[in-house]
């Protein structure tokens, strides 16, 4: 994602008052609160390059041999790891719903850019941009899982697949099938894609509504909110139904909420505050720190300025490393696992017994996902 200037961004309409259309003819004026409804650029990417790092290391510290021969080395901080860093799933849940509805339904007061005629369309554009890596991905863990098991022996290891697994991962309805999965965060792209098609066809069916702007925006905020509301106060509450959507559509509706309240031009730390009272609703009836920073991400994706041109070169450094990190977060997503299980085995097969030579080996598994990310970004990805 390109770094843009903070003004508003030119295919996003400019809604005045609200999210009502400016009338014919009204003079534009970039100003500071302008500037906030400009699309959150920098805080995408760091949100996103923060949170693809720490699901890296979280799956390090949880999976194989090398956590687990290295832990006395830095106890706090693989425990940590291993029991916190998860969450900062919800971040892409928000930052997805955000960017779904910028690109299907960028404003509640106006139609969706989707009919019911685009959605299977809509569908398939969404399952190729998701599965053009995630076969590799796929492929890749297979066999870098047939290379481990040459090498050593660890329950975390997946087994050989058979033909019914690999159809259910290729179709992405692995675990609503309750087959095993091949691979840490596999799950994450098909719950990706249930919620995108669940928003595809909520804003189609809502395109075709008459009435005026105004009319428009409270049917399609009270149907949106109804969905966060019902996913956060039940459906969330139910482990059970973690391989559905409904069970992560209160973070996703979150993304959504906040991306249409990005675009007014007026009330909008109100409508921020909600969104914090819906959160805090969900809160109340029961403490899940994963909702929680679900809502501060939505919040602060309402509110947060782009950063003024960065002018020093250390710091626009900083900015293109951190595009590069989002870049490339969801092919290091991918293929992670299955550095991990090759490194793992590897560095176990001829250091059993050595911390630090296990402690090189995560560092080298991560520097070796980030090179194997970059390469599928590159190859796959940008074309």
């Amino acid at each position: 994602m390109n770094q843009r200037q903070a003004t508003l961004p030119a295919p996003t309409p400019v809604w005045y008052p609200g999210w009502r259309s400016a009338p014919a003819g009204t003079p534009t004026r970039v100003g500071a609160r302008d500037t906030v409804a400009a699309l959150p650029v920098f805080w995408i990417n760091l949100f996103k390059a923060v949170a693809s790092q720490l699901i890296l290391w979280h799956h390090m510290a949880l999976y194989g041999p090398m956590c687990d021969v290295a832990h006395d080395l830095a106890p706090a901080l693989l425990d940590a790891l291993n029991q916190h860093a998860r969450m900062v799933v919800q971040v892409f849940l928000v930052t997805g719903g955000f960017l779904a509805a910028g690109s299907l339904w960028p404003s509640p007061g106006a139609a969706p850019k989707v009919g019911w005629r685009d959605v299977p369309a809509g569908c398939w554009r969404r399952y190729q941009r998701l599965a053009k890596p995630y076969l590799l991905a796929v492929l890749a863990v297979v066999v870098a899982a047939w290379l481990a098991r040459g090498l050593m022996d660890h329950p975390t290891i997946p087994a050989a697949p058979e033909p019914g697994q690999l159809a259910a991962h290729i179709v992405l309805a692995q675990d609503v099938l309750g087959i095993e999965s091949l691979s840490a965060g596999f799950w994450y792209v098909a719950i990706d894609f249930q919620l995108y098609v669940v928003l595809l066809m909520l804003a189609a069916t809502l395109r075709g509504m008459p009435g005026r702007d105004w009319s428009r925006a409270a049917v399609s905020i009270a149907v949106v909110l109804a969905l966060v509301l019902v996913s956060l106060l039940w459906w969330n509450l139910d482990a059970s139904l973690d391989a559905y959507a409904p069970y992560f559509i209160g973070a996703y509706g979150l993304g959504v909420l906040a991306r249409w309240v990005r675009g007014l031009r007026v009330a909008r730390e109100p409508a921020a505050l909600g969104l914090m009272l819906i959160v805090g609703l969900a809160l109340a009836v029961e403490w899940r720190s994963r909702i929680a920073l679900a809502g501060a991400t939505a919040v602060l994706l309402c509110l947060l300025p782009e950063p003024a041109a960065m002018r020093s070169g250390l710091a626009r450094a900083a900015q293109s490393a951190l595009a590069f990190l989002a870049q490339i977060s969801y092919p290091v997503f991918l293929f992670h696992y299955a550095v991990i299980l090759i490194t793992g085995a590897v560095v176990y097969n001829q250091w059993p017994e050595s911390p630090e030579a296990h402690a090189m080996g995560m560092v080298l598994a991560w520097v070796a996902s980030l090179v194997a990310g970059t390469l599928i970004h590159r190859a796959v990805e940008r074309r």
